[in-house]
């Protein structure tokens, strides 16, 4: 990809804000591409940071077509499957202001790991209404499946150990600012 890498004492920066923007703005056209323009999508963001990352999307796709694709955002805090397990997480807000029969589901999160998250947003989707499909866009896919997920769209693949995590900071628009892997 070209792209330098920032590297200091246990983390490498990834992408900086100019490289989210270029690799939202490929995954745009990627969705339109593939789905004929924007007739019949709704664009989805996964609390916390998928949710972001689908406002700059619905942008991008405003930017390219005209048009501002319905957007939601879903918490899938009680269908995580580790609920039980006794991590306490906060409640957030799904806010989905529309009807999803039917509809072309673009469901975005910023990091794609196990697919788990993923499989709680798409049982979370199902209890709220029956999409004709539901498409993953993803700004990093780090690998490490636990489940048969795979994304759409991604902007960057990055192989990471397990032990390492990838993190995503906004500024206070909420707004990307950078990709970083953290080494333990």
């Amino acid at each position: 990809m070209g792209v330098a890498l920032q590297e200091t004492v246990g983390e490498t920066v990834l992408l900086d804000s100019d490289a989210i923007k270029r690799a939202m703005t490929r995954i745009a056209h990627e969705i339109l591409e593939k789905n004929r323009g924007c007739e019949g999508l709704v664009l989805i963001g996964i609390r916390t940071g998928g949710d972001h990352l689908a406002h700059l999307l619905r942008q991008r796709i405003y930017d390219i077509e005209g048009i501002e694709v319905p957007l939601g955002a879903v918490d899938v805090t009680m269908y995580r499957d580790d609920v039980a397990s006794g991590v306490t997480r906060p409640m957030g807000k799904t806010d989905i202001p529309f009807a999803l029969d039917d509809c072309h589901v673009i469901l975005v999160d910023e990091v794609l790991y196990t697919g788990r998250t993923i499989r709680a947003a798409m049982d979370a989707l199902m209890d709220i209404g029956r999409p004709s499909s539901i498409q993953l866009a993803v700004l990093v896919d780090r690998g490490h499946r636990e489940l048969p997920i795979r994304a759409d769209y991604v902007g960057r693949n990055v192989p990471s150990a397990r032990e390492e995590k990838i993190e995503v900071t906004f500024d206070e628009a909420l707004l990307p600012l950078e990709v970083r892997l953290l080494k333990p």
